[in-house]
């Protein structure tokens, strides 16, 4: 089921006299294809849960329109969307088993749609079988792990057959392991129904791991949209590089002159277009070469082995942030000195940004390239 979200937007009124009100979602525009698992991305605040409660009926837009295929369902009911939706917090009822905790939603079906008992039974235990609990059915909740209720809520959203599955953080209660494993399941679940799925989550490992596509949201402003490696490879304004990637970009003062980008005074890359002007520059930890005739050099703080790769923690007077980390190949450590090391730059690794707007400068003909690969 492809779903449309036109011009929608979400004002949520002052809560005080005179105050200012608050724009959760500012007019967001996208169409989220019909079997894709998408990815709504952003630090606390965002606006991506309300997004989500707006394509579920929860919360109704201050303005826009919300289409299912065809159907405009913007002023639909939740229960007359045909949507499935999966909370943070699991929100099984604790008195319930895990069999009719399945069933409660066939259970409220009426009309055309009421479902026989053997046939509520048979959706339930397929719904399960998916999720793999099938064996847990006489469970209650309280008898399960966290990951295992998680899948629990997973098999109540599915079994109705929804037209859209929605996630609201669903792993941010779990642990670090189970978290990794349960986000496997979603994307096989996700796969094996061809359901389409919005995936909510401020963590961005998750969201490129397992989405199709992800949309990377700030107050309530759409930043940058499209495949997550793209969206790494090629951000669109500091925001995006520095949300994206673990460990995250070094983010760095510098300068272009003479279509050459200097840190720290000396020029580590050319800039074939770029005009002269101060600019914030972002080194992927991936992008440095440790090189004795490299021209950036920084202060050595620390070498971290991690078997194949080798994280070295530098700093340097014009790094934003306090410390820079560099992922190397371990091959190469006999050229790091005791006091600093020197390093050549990995070009399509490095972004330049505008000083005042942050937006992504492009240098040579990379902006034709990324038009080129939409």
């Amino acid at each position: 089921m492809k779903v449309v979200l036109e011009n929608l937007t979400k004002i949520f009124p002052s809560r005080t006299k005179g105050g200012k009100e608050v724009i959760a979602v500012n007019d967001f525009t996208f169409e989220i294809p019909d079997g894709k698992l998408i990815g709504l991305l952003g630090p606390s605040g965002c606006g991506k849960s309300t997004t989500l409660y707006m394509i579920c009926g929860l919360q109704k837009p201050s303005s826009g329109k919300i289409f299912f295929g065809e159907d405009d369902v913007t002023e639909l009911t939740p229960e007359n969307r045909g949507v499935g939706l999966v909370f943070q917090n699991y929100a099984l009822y604790p008195h319930m088993t895990v069999k009719q905790n399945i069933l409660f939603p066939l259970q409220n079906l009426k009309g055309a749609d009421k479902m026989s008992k053997d046939a509520m039974l048979e959706r339930a235990y397929e719904a399960a079988k998916l999720v793999q609990i099938d064996e847990l059915m006489d469970r209650k909740p309280s008898e399960l792990s966290g990951g295992q209720q998680q899948r629990v809520a997973i098999a109540r959203a599915l079994v109705k057959m929804p037209r859209v599955l929605l996630l609201d953080e669903p792993l941010s209660n779990l642990d670090a392991r189970l978290r990794l494993q349960t986000r496997e399941e979603i994307k096989r679940i996700q796969q094996e129904t061809g359901i389409t799925t919005v995936f909510v989550t401020h963590d961005q490992e998750e969201a490129m791991s397992i989405s199709d596509m992800i949309v990377v949201m700030k107050s309530g402003v759409v930043q940058q949209i499209g495949k997550p490696q793209d969206v790494y490879d090629s951000p669109l304004n500091l925001f995006v590089a520095k949300f994206l990637g673990t460990p995250p970009i070094n983010v760095f003062n510098g300068k272009v002159e003479n279509e050459k980008l200097l840190i720290g005074g000396n020029a580590v890359l050319d800039v074939k277009g770029v005009s002269d002007q101060e600019v914030f520059v972002g080194i992927r930890p991936e992008a440095f070469i440790i090189d004795k005739q490299g021209p950036l050099e920084c202060k050595l703080l620390n070498v971290e082995v991690m078997g194949r790769d080798v994280s070295i923690v530098s700093s340097h007077e014009d790094s934003v942030n306090p410390i820079i980390r560099s992922i190397v190949d371990a091959d190469n450590l006999k050229e790091v000195a005791q006091e600093s090391v020197h390093f050549a730059l990995k070009p399509h690794k490095v972004f330049i940004f505008n000083k005042d707007t942050e937006e992504r400068i492009y240098v040579g003909n990379e902006k034709e390239k990324v038009e080129a690969d939409k």
